[in-house]
């Protein structure tokens, strides 16, 4: 009987066994694809229904012709790492996925035509540092992921002929990559949208495409009912103010830096509150607290004691309806004005003295004024007082008698409840609310206010021009549908249609911006307030 190695040999065969299969496996060379034809170099593979996952080791040219997979999937040619050229063409190919050519270091001529692909990977081509030539021609695309090309720094040639590309927003990269790039790229065309129609894409700048666009969103609700809203400035810090009627309250607010809310700041009670102004002089401020009911009055905020206490009350006799306030500057000297609509009141202009505010003119009586709107018209003082009795009057502030004159009004405007205006430029707008016919958007010609534009309004009580960064807005609210948000389009010269915003009866709007952030402050008269946030979106992302 033969005598068996010592145990410690035993183990050293073992594993010289073991490591011979290994290596005869390693040794193994991949075979050809059943459904492909290789030669030393090149693979054609054709009808494959799935990628093949190994090659002969010295293939470095790999070609698909009418394959019936849909799709390259992640890593699909890691096990062929030689290839330096790839190609598919007449396949029913769809998609590609994320890093589909991860493993290729020495690819240089990517070739995917004639196929069906509608779905792209934005991270489809990111390792192919050594790419030189890339086809994606006759595809029928209609657009491409953003920043596909970008890493592909060794590209010379790239070719997107016979896609069907829509130059829109989505596309705006591809223009900018063909202006900035070293890459020659054939002539490719627009198939839409119809102002682009067969424009060739390689001659488009990044100027031709307005990808900006903006909406308001909803941010946060406060569960009040409101009729009034303004914001303000005081000690360099933003703060807004509510009129609260059925509770008779003027609620104030402030920003919450680490919640990112707006928060209870303080409040001023009275009774039956239509009006909270706030008005700042010199580093003082005062609020006009305008009631239905007990005469009207000013507040002041003393600092040190950190709360509001009572300055002066407001000629109950003169003042017995407010409907609007109005602060402005006359050469320097700072007043507010307020619309009565009773018949026996009279809308009232108030002068700062230094130590109070002082009655400084009385203007028409029995004219029921329902708003008072303070701008300059050709760089001179003008208030544009609006009626429930006759039409807008326009009065002019006479610097000899420092009182304002009537001038005239604004012609077939009947039954305008409130003016508000605007500027462009130097253009300047009022928008004219009317409860029963339509509202109205006039132009200032040098002469008179015209008509540039009509707006469906039933039932309107506010129709209110704001600017937010550079975009002009005005907002149409009702009592019977939803509030309408338009944006003034300079090329048209006129305001379009926008956004719908679901407000209860809303009475005023104000914006405001805080921390680099826009919002809308809406009060609403039946319902909760809102506040928007005013986002610009980059359609081109």
């Amino acid at each position: 009987m033969r005598a068996l190695p010592p145990p410690r040999l035993r183990i050293v065969l073992v594993l010289l066994l073991a490591v011979g299969g290994v290596s005869a496996k390693k040794a193994r060379k991949p075979r050809c694809p059943h459904s492909c034809t290789c030669t030393k170099d090149n693979a054609l593979c054709e009808s494959a229904e799935l990628i093949p996952r190994s090659f002969p080791p010295d293939v470095i040219s790999l070609s698909f012709v009418k394959s019936t997979f849909t799709e390259i999937p992640k890593e699909s040619f890691i096990h062929t790492p030689a290839l330096h050229l790839l190609l598919f063409t007449a396949n029913v190919l769809e998609s590609i996925d994320e890093d589909a050519f991860f493993g290729l270091p020495h690819l240089e001529y990517l070739f995917i035509e004639n196929n069906q692909i509608k779905a792209i990977s934005p991270f489809a081509f990111r390792s192919l540092k050594t790419l030189v030539h890339m086809s994606l021609a006759y595809n029928n695309l209609e657009t491409l992921p953003k920043d596909l090309f970008k890493g592909l720094d060794a590209l010379t040639k790239v070719d997107l002929r016979g896609n069907q590309f829509t130059c829109d927003c989505k596309l705006k990269w591809l223009v900018e990559w063909i202006y900035s790039t070293n890459a020659t790229v054939d002539q490719i065309y627009c198939k839409g949208p119809a102002s682009q129609l067969d424009k060739k894409i390689n001659d488009l700048t990044p100027q031709a495409f307005d990808c900006i666009t903006t909406e308001f969103s909803s941010y946060q609700t406060l569960k009040f009912e409101s009729i009034s809203v303004e914001a303000y400035t005081f000690l360099q810090d933003q703060y807004v103010v509510f009129a609260q009627p059925f509770i008779g309250k003027c609620t104030f607010l402030e920003w919450d830096h680490v919640e990112m809310v707006f928060r209870n700041y303080d409040n001023i009670n009275s009774t039956s509150t239509v009006i909270c102004k706030p008005l700042v002089i010199d580093n003082q401020l005062f609020i006009i607290v305008a009631q239905l009911f007990g005469g009207s009055h000013i507040y002041k905020r003393d600092v040190a004691a950190n709360k509001f206490i009572k300055l002066q009350g407001i000629d109950i006799l003169t003042i017995r309806k407010p409907n609007d306030v109005e602060t402005f500057k006359v050469d320097g000297e700072s007043f507010f004005i307020i619309a009565d609509s009773s018949k026996a009141g009279s809308t009232t202009i108030y002068k700062w003295n230094g130590n109070g505010f002082y009655t400084h003119q009385s203007l028409h009586k029995w004219y029921r004024d329902t708003d008072v709107e303070y701008m300059e018209i050709s760089s001179k003082p003008h208030l544009i007082l609006s009626s429930s009795s006759q039409r807008p009057v326009i009065y002019q502030w006479n610097k000899g008698t420092e009182l304002f004159d009537r001038r005239t009004d604004i012609p077939e405007m009947e039954d305008v409840y409130a003016v508000k205006h605007f500027k462009v430029n130097s253009d300047l707008f009022i928008c004219l609310t009317r409860f029963i016919g339509d509202s109205k958007v006039m132009r200032w010609d040098g002469a008179l206010f015209r008509e540039l534009q009509t707006m469906p309004s039933r039932g309107s009580m506010v129709f209110q021009p704001f600017t937010v960064g550079s975009w002009q807005y005005t907002i149409l609210g009702s009592d019977y549908s939803f509030t309408q948000v338009y944006r003034w389009d300079a090329n048209k010269g006129e305001f379009v249609h926008f956004q719908e915003l679901n407000i209860q009866a809303p009475r005023a709007f104000s914006p405001v911006l805080i921390d680099n952030r826009q919002f809308l402050l809406a009060s609403s008269f039946k319902g909760k307030t809102q506040i928007y946030e005013h986002l610009v979106i980059d359609l081109s992302n």
